[in-house]
């Protein structure tokens, strides 16, 4: 009996697969490639913007405001760097708000445009740096912090959390408010700290001076207050006010030089108190030449010399030494102080204040426990005199943090004015400077914490025993594929004709 031979439908079969591919598939990556439709398989979602943000710019939608990315936002879609598309997408779905216009140009090229950015001039404009304006206020997106790594060096996108926190910052109308109080010495902050308060402001706060004897308390958008410069003890009333400040959870920042006004500055003493530290009636100076460093006239000057920024210990939650110390390490600054007093724990350890040293003499050499820095007493009585004639050729402290973990006042308190000071500050004591500056960013954050965080990339890894285990399953991974091709190919080959 002659066998049925079998319809082939491979080839009609085939040609039918091609042709719905061509008409279903290709019509569909046509749409898609002009509908700029992202899809976000990423687990942080990093092209898409977060709940709490949307919420924020629900809540922000009667607010007009101005988005300026300063570069070619083009140059976030260059296929080899692919760690830029988070920021574009950002900064797309930003423009796609009815309230929201975002303007990209090169700086170099609009100069013009790049100043109305900064119409102070106390902030730096770069390229691919970020700014949020709405109505007068202005909010910087500096473009080192939008990608950062960890401590794995994994990348990590940080800008959609910057942006947010500048786009409330100035929906609400409000920078971050720095008083400096007046009225306790002849500097004022136009003629003695102005550059210093440009550098603040840099760092997106506002900058202001206060007389505390003009109100009845410290301002409620006070969010640090400066005591720099006094050569004269704050009076009862301000005292008090400040200390209602401090136990409100205020931040203070307290620079005391040497003065040689008699009698001891009681109530700044009752303030300090509150931190558990105190203060002595003396000026620092080096009589070891290696220590010594040039003043303001590059003569070598016993009363310029180096320190130390004590290195942060696990056993505290505040860290303020580590950022300068790496740019001391890298020869950007010195870590060096002038006309200088120096400070002490009170004795009193209640528990709920954590507080450290964070300027220190040096030793005579890296290898000696002996110390060349000579105590002079300046001002206080016979009592503070003879305490600070003890301190000569002894490790001493001129500058502490403070935190009171149970209210949360902070301060930091350094025994000179000198590194802020327009005419005194000099190259080899800008290291203090920079860690005073970098301090404000401990006392009060401006970059508001949206709780947004910063988005990183995922990593699946696999881990083996050995090597030769690594090996042997790299080899079914590449063997398998090969097995099942060859027996596809195989069984296509026995049934091509069937």
């Amino acid at each position: 009996m002659q066998s049925k031979k079998k319809f082939n439908l491979s080839g009609p079969v085939a040609f039918l697969i091609a042709v719905l591919v061509l008409l279903i598939f290709v019509p569909i990556n046509m749409i898609m490639g002009y509908s700029d439709k992202v899809f976000d398989m990423t687990p942080s979602g990093r092209y898409t913007l977060s709940e709490k943000t949307v919420q924020l710019l629900e809540d922000s939608a009667d607010k007009q405001i101005e988005v300026y990315f300063l570069s070619d936002i083009e140059n976030l879609l260059d296929v080899n760097a692919p760690e830029f598309l988070p920021l574009y997408h950002t900064l797309t779905e930003l423009e796609k708000r009815p309230n929201i216009t975002l303007t990209c140009f090169d700086p170099d090229e609009d100069k013009e445009l790049a100043e109305s950015l900064n119409p102070s001039g106390a902030i730096e404009v770069g390229t691919g740096d970020v700014f949020v304006k709405c109505g007068d206020v202005i909010k910087k997106v500096d473009a080192s912090k939008i990608f950062q790594a960890d401590s794995q060096n994994n990348a990590s996108y940080a800008g959609e959390e910057l942006i947010a926190s500048a786009i409330y910052a100035c929906a609400v109308g409000k920078l971050p408010t720095v008083y400096f109080i007046s009225g306790y010495s002849e500097k004022t902050l136009a003629d003695n700290y102005s550059v210093y308060a440009d550098e603040i402001k840099a760092d997106n706060y506002d900058v202001k001076e206060l007389d505390l004897s003009s109100v009845d308390s410290v301002p409620d958008d006070a969010n640090i207050v400066y005591l720099a410069g006094v050569d004269r003890d704050i009076s009862d009333e301000d005292r008090d006010k400040l200390s209602e400040y401090a136990d409100n959870g205020g931040s203070l920042s307290i620079l005391i030089p040497p003065c040689d006004k008699k009698g001891r500055f009681e109530n700044i003493e009752y303030i300090l108190e509150k931190f558990e530290l105190s203060m002595d009636y003396n000026i620092i100076s080096e009589s070891n030449t290696q220590n010594q460093l040039l003043d303001n006239d590059s003569k070598q000057n016993d009363r310029f010399f180096r320190v130390s920024y004590p290195a942060f210990s696990e056993d505290y939650t505040v860290d303020l030494t580590t950022d300068i110390n790496t740019l001391v390490a890298n020869g950007t600054y010195s870590a060096g102080v002038s006309n200088i007093r120096s400070l002490h724990e009170s004795g009193v350890d209640s528990g709920m204040i954590e507080k450290a040293s964070i300027i220190e003499n040096l030793p005579a050499s890296a290898d000696s426990y002996e110390y060349t820095t000579i105590s002079t007493p300046m001002g206080g009585d016979d009592e503070t005199a003879e305490e600070a004639e003890a301190l000569t050729e002894q490790p001493i402290c001129m500058g502490y943090y403070s935190y009171n973990k149970q209210t949360g006042a902070k301060l930091y308190v350094i025994g000179t004015d000198s590194a802020i000071d327009n005419d005194e500050v000099s190259f080899y004591t800008y290291g203090t400077r920079m860690m005073t500056l970098f301090s404000n960013t401990w006392l009060y954050d401006s970059d508001i914490d949206m709780g947004i965080g910063n988005k990183a990339n995922s990593y699946d890894t696999m881990h083996f025993e050995s090597s030769e285990k690594a090996t042997s399953v790299l080899r079914i991974f590449t063997i398998i594929p090969i097995a099942v091709a060859i027996v596809g190919v195989a069984v296509w080959l026995k049934r091509r004709y069937a």
